[in-house]
């Protein structure tokens, strides 16, 4: 069983992305110091005044660079207990157009991170990985995979660290969601581009996805990916769900349906021999609009 201790500092990678924020509150709720590396400086500047250091007693420590370069993990390391692994390259479309980009941070960035967590005997790594790692359709699910992989080998090779990988599906509104783009659209009343409303996707809320990384660090007992159990929701109930909530009264909803992209599944699994996500519950349009 992992736990924040107080007073212990946590190394979290991709702290000024979505997930990353909220991971960074929940940390220092449970009595944990931060010290968080990302590239987004803008990101990290509202970051830095969120957690100014004359109100939070320099509990979040700031770094701006890349985990490809191990110089930047190196300058963090000092007196690091735990290691959260959120940064990634995340977006299916992009990881088709540029295989390099995305290979050298998900796949050479994530090795640099498990190099100076045995290097430094921290206690644990845990690093988030994606249901796309279950059906590799694509260069960004394969360099999950392999991540994945990495973790496992270094489990092997590393025991006195605890290494642990939790992988789950898509958070609503995160960086770079379609979710964004859509309310965008709707409130204006402007058409929508819709990939295949027949495809469903698993969905999860920040909490939820938050919750779940602390659940991992209690019941996971190796580096084997933890699955939670998750419903899901048709791409055709979500639009019709925030066209519900962010359509101005009276416009006509339009939609414009390209298919689906490179990279992309119709349907998808959290594990490799479970089921597809057309095969468990769904989310009801009434429980979607909720969540969004």
């Amino acid at each position: 069983m992992i736990k924040i201790k107080k007073g212990a500092k946590y190394l979290v990678t991709g702290g000024s992305g979505f997930l990353g924020g909220a991971l960074i509150d929940r940390i220092l709720n449970e009595g944990g110091s931060v010290v968080t590396i990302a590239r987004n400086e803008g990101n990290l500047i509202k970051l830095k005044q969120k957690y100014n250091p004359t109100v939070n007693q320099n509990q979040v420590e700031i770094y701006s660079g890349d985990i490809v370069d191990p110089f930047v993990i190196e300058s963090c390391m000092k007196d690091v207990i735990g290691i959260f692994h959120l940064a990634a390259f995340k977006h299916v479309s992009m990881a088709e157009q540029q295989a390099k980009q995305c290979t050298t941070g998900n796949v050479v960035g994530s090795l640099n991170l498990l190099e100076a967590a045995a290097k430094y005997n921290v206690e644990f790594v845990l690093g988030i990985s994606t249901d796309k790692a279950a059906q590799i359709a694509g260069v960004y699910g394969a360099s999950k995979y392999i991540m994945e992989k990495l973790f496992e080998e270094y489990s092997r090779t590393y025991p006195s660290t605890l290494f642990r990988i939790v992988r789950y599906g898509n958070v609503l509104y995160s960086t770079g969601s379609v979710l964004c783009k859509w309310k965008e659209l709707l409130e204006n009343g402007e058409e929508v581009i819709v990939t295949d409303p027949t495809a469903t996707r698993y969905f999860w809320t920040i909490d939820q996805a938050v919750d779940l990384i602390f659940q991992c660090m209690e019941e996971a007992r190796d580096s084997l990916p933890f699955c939670p159990e998750m419903k899901s929701m048709s791409v055709d109930n979500l639009l019709k769900a925030m066209a519900n909530k962010y359509l101005p009264e009276g416009e006509e909803l339009k939609i414009k349906i390209i298919g689906l992209q490179v990279g992309e599944n119709h349907h998808e699994k959290i594990v490799a021999d479970g089921k597809f996500s057309n095969e468990v519950q769904q989310f009801t349009i009434e429980e979607i609009e909720e969540l969004i």
